[in-house]
């Protein structure tokens, strides 16, 4: 049903130059980032090995690595080794090497004991090479589908200039997050897993979402067209008509995330940090790129 009213209107479509300026000026540096540098992949696509040892006095990282070519040089020659913390507080030495089977995990322990003293395996993991790889190709298939799906239904549910300015925000909200990641993998050494690709799915269907349903509320208003309005003009009132929906939903998705990123472990932490940058990019390109992308896609083909 159309509102009969409005609480606020903001003339967002006429400076769609500028809206798709910023885009740019936010996708060119997380494009470049990506292509020159790619995302740093965790141990669910790489495969291999990581330990999480937590010492009774921690040792140095430059004796663990000696001690461990001591053990397989072969195994551990390019091996990362560092200090850290773990979810908890707690003092860590992490390995990340090539995968290394049951037997050589306690042999390599008890070696690892026998020089610096008892510690706790907080974490150990292990993933052959043939499980990341289909573990990556996977996540690559799944993501193509869903775009696949999406644009399948939006250009049944409405038509095909729908599809394409729908599929073209979410590409712009998606290429955000993972530049963003390829940045923080660049500076911070940040490592994706399979829980980003859950929150670049989750992302897509909160972005996609709150996009239908501004070209819904566009849907209902065509018929203004005939009381003089232009198309440009009932697609900026469709904007403002679920403008505060808009917000208020992602604001209130926003507020548990940011909790999780600031307070949650390592694991949950940069999966919730994926989910608030995607909401914040749905919620911006909802609002900024999908429509005014309509309303430039039928003045190109109406001139």
């Amino acid at each position: 049903m159309t509102a009969s009213h409005q609480t606020s209107h903001y003339d967002f479509v006429s400076k769609r130059k500028l809206w798709y300026a910023l885009s740019l000026a936010i996708i060119i540096p997380c494009l470049a980032f990506f292509l020159m540098g790619g995302l740093k992949m965790g141990i669910d696509f790489t495969g291999g090995s990581l330990f999480e040892l937590a010492f009774e006095k921690t040792p140095a990282v430059s004796d663990v690595r000696n001690k461990l070519s001591e053990i397989d040089k072969e195994k551990f020659s390019d091996a990362q080794i560092s200090h850290m913390q773990d979810d908890t507080g707690q003092e860590v030495i992490t390995v990340r090497s090539k995968a290394i089977d049951d037997r050589e995990q306690v042999k390599i322990f008890d070696a690892l004991k026998a020089s610096f003293g008892d510690f706790e395996q907080v974490r150990v993991e292990v993933v052959g090479p043939t499980m990341g790889d289909e573990l990556r190709s996977k996540a690559i298939w799944s993501t193509v589908i869903v775009m696949a799906m999406i644009v399948l239904y939006i250009s049944f549910r409405f038509s095909f200039d729908y599809a394409v300015c729908g599929i073209i925000a979410l590409v712009h909200d998606v290429m955000i997050v993972v530049g963003s990641f390829a940045m923080l993998g660049h500076f911070m050494g940040v490592e994706v897993d399979s829980l980003f690709i859950t929150a670049l799915l989750t992302v897509a269907g909160f972005s996609i979402h709150d996009t239908i349903v501004t070209f819904d509320r566009m849907r209902e208003n065509m018929g203004d067209m005939g009381r003089g309005k232009t198309y440009e003009q009932v697609a900026n009132d469709s904007i403002n008509q679920t403008l505060a929906r808009s917000i208020n939903t992602s604001v209130t998705t926003m507020f548990p995330l940011l909790t999780l990123t600031i307070f949650g472990g390592v694991t949950i932490k940069f999966f919730s940090l994926a989910m608030l940058i995607g909401i914040l990019a749905g919620v911006y390109s909802s609002i900024f790129v999908a429509t005014p992308l309509l309303v430039t896609w039928r003045t190109l083909t109406r001139a």
